[in-house]
């Protein structure tokens, strides 16, 4: 379904600007724009390249990075209410933009490797030496940074982005997933030239994952996508096809594979937006209209004469078909003038939702109080 703009019936506001905002967060809290009754705080503007997030049993946030210095950061405090702390667990990583918790640990992936922190809220002011769990990744640094997380089978999902624009390397573009320990790691969906994003439903418990489409296609050709992987073995089309339906102009490529045997996107995205984080809404202080729906964190690109992206968009489902695909918070950028690059999204206890930003470094909490 196209996006068009003013698809909000309702009347858009500013959104709230904390008190304490640095100049990198000052447009963002300026130009930022939600519905009516939602509100955009900072939580925290010291997390340096904020990428994704995962939630400790105590409340921690831990946020990893793809910025020089390859860092991992633990940010402890309430969201609301008094300034959190943040510190620095970890440095000088190859990019360690994933991270997952579980069981008292910490998960980080690098580029090449998989670590583990075990005990890590107990150990915030001084951390022991990670546990290499694996170290057999490929090395490429081309979509070579990770995005992890535990799915409802106990398992570890980890992407392997294609180390190009557009190749044909079979033992990339997939999803894999693996034991806890690292052991047996199978290929779980293939198809993907790279993802950097996925959850499961609340209630099928079924992969739902964003997809970068390729470059250099045109400026609107092919869209990014929503996908959902409703069992494992399934061929979403890179390299052979994009979006729905749309064959690579390369006759080597084109040759691999169907169209119509490939699985296609629940969603097409808008072109180069890059959609990152992805998350389902499955608490109840947002409107009902909301409840249930995916939210995906649309980074933003790089290519086009045109910007497109730097928002955060909302998808409505009708089991798992798509009825409605909108923004819901715009305004991270001007034009050229770019002020936030939302990466990855958390639903937290309280109702609220924490953004990620690389580009104000920046966590973000969006709430809604009755207007």
């Amino acid at each position: 379904m196209r996006v068009t703009r003013g698809l909000l019936c309702m009347a858009l506001t500013l959104a709230a600007a904390a008190a304490s905002a640095s100049p990198k967060t000052d447009k963002v809290l300026e130009n930022v724009r939600l519905p009516t009754g939602f509100k955009l705080e900072i939580y925290t503007d010291q997390v340096p390249g904020a990428r994704s997030m995962a939630l400790g049993q105590r409340g921690t946030l831990f946020v990893g990075t793809r910025a020089r210095g390859g860092k991992v950061y633990a940010v402890s405090g309430t969201p609301g209410a008094a300034a959190p702390t943040v510190r620095t667990i970890a440095n000088n990583l190859n990019t360690p933009n994933g991270v997952a918790f579980r069981d008292g640990a910490l998960y980080v992936a690098e580029i090449h490797r998989l670590l583990r922190f075990d005990d890590i809220e107990n150990a915030l002011d001084n951390v022991p030496q990670p546990k290499v769990v694996r170290d057999d990744f490929p090395k490429d640094g081309h979509h070579g940074w990770r995005y992890i997380a535990f799915g409802p089978d106990g398992k570890l999902y980890l992407p392997i982005g294609a180390p190009c624009n557009v190749c044909n390397e079979p033992k990339y573009g997939v999803i894999t997933r693996m034991n806890a320990d690292g052991s047996g790691q199978e290929v779980f969906a293939r198809g993907i030239r790279n993802t950097v994003g996925f959850t499961w439903h609340p209630v099928t418990k079924q992969l739902w994952f964003t997809d970068n489409g390729r470059d250099w296609l045109g400026e609107d050709v092919p869209p990014c996508e929503l996908n959902v992987a409703p069992r494992a073995g399934l061929d979403f089309g890179f390299p052979y096809c994009h979006g729905n339906g749309i064959k690579d102009p390369d006759a080597q490529l084109a040759k691999l594979g169907e169209c119509g045997k490939m699985t296609p996107p629940v969603q097409a995205l808008g072109a180069h937006v890059a959609p990152l984080g992805v998350k389902f809404y499955t608490a109840n202080r947002f409107p009902e209209a909301y409840r249930g729906d995916v939210f995906i964190a649309e980074h933003g690109s790089w290519n086009r004469k045109e910007k497109n992206g730097y928002r955060i968009t909302r998808v409505k489902l009708d089991g798992n078909k798509s009825v409605k695909y909108e923004p819901f918070a715009t305004g991270f950028n001007r034009g050229d003038d770019v002020f936030g690059r939302p990466v990855d999204l958390l639903m937290l206890e309280d109702g609220s939702m924490l953004v990620s930003d690389d580009t104000s470094d920046a966590i973000y909490r969006i709430t809604y109080a009755m207007p």
